[in-house]
């Protein structure tokens, strides 16, 4: 069976990241009896300028995507799509636009426990934030995801009380865009091949099936 590396580029408050792993999730699924994947989490931030407290989400997104009747059609749309993906978006219960530093800081620290504790806490935080409205930018909101998660909650406690990896993370974010990211999601398999967007089931299937038989080939030879 071919292994396959998949490297997620991807920010908690974007709901096409959150798309976009449900997608993943169901190719993966789909290739289970052909390619062992493996997936890592990599941070971005679409908005890294906002202050740690957050701001006022639905002013925030208003602003930005051009008044309210724009962001009530965005949100028709994503909720329709989230429905035909099994990813529920109540965006009604969305207050709060954080800074996701500190969650990216907890992914990264997630994934010192094994990918399966990492998945765990992405899936927390983007179900946090798209399905429960919580505040994906509080410390307390962090560390109850991490528990949940499987990691243990003084280690992570201490670990924010410090500014454990908010540089390495800063610097990760710059090597993204470095390499051209600059939007998400962004899968990037072996670390060779970027697949922009949240593409759907059939793409990304395809397009691991591809990378996997590439590989078969090239180990052939």
């Amino acid at each position: 069976m071919e292994h396959v590396t998949v490297d997620v580029v991807s920010d908690v408050v974007c709901p096409w990241c959150y798309l976009g792993k449900a997608r993943l999730d169901k190719a993966i699924a789909e290739l289970a009896s052909e390619i062992l994947v493996t997936v890592n989490w990599r941070p971005y931030q679409l908005n890294p300028d906002l202050p740690p407290e957050g701001v006022d989400h639905k002013a925030h997104l208003a602003a930005k995507l051009g008044g309210h009747e724009a962001v009530a059609r965005a949100h028709q749309t994503l909720t329709a799509l989230g429905h035909a993906d099994g990813v529920v978006f109540d965006f009604d219960a969305v207050t709060v636009s954080p800074n996701t530093l500190d969650a990216h800081r907890l992914i990264r620290w997630a994934q010192a426990e094994g990918a399966d504790v990492q998945a765990n806490v992405v899936s927390g935080l983007f179900r946090a934030n798209f399905a429960e409205g919580r505040n994906v930018g509080d410390r307390e909101t962090l560390i109850d995801i991490a528990e949940a998660g499987g990691l243990d909650r003084a280690v992570v406690t201490a670990l924010f009380a410090s500014d454990a990896d908010s540089a390495d993370v800063k610097t990760e974010i710059d090597m993204a865009r470095d390499m051209g990211v600059t939007g998400v999601p962004c899968f990037i398999i072996e670390s060779k091949y970027a697949v922009m967007g949240a593409q759907s089931v059939e793409v990304l299937t395809s397009a691991l099936r591809d990378i996997a038989e590439m590989k078969n080939q090239a180990n052939i030879n």
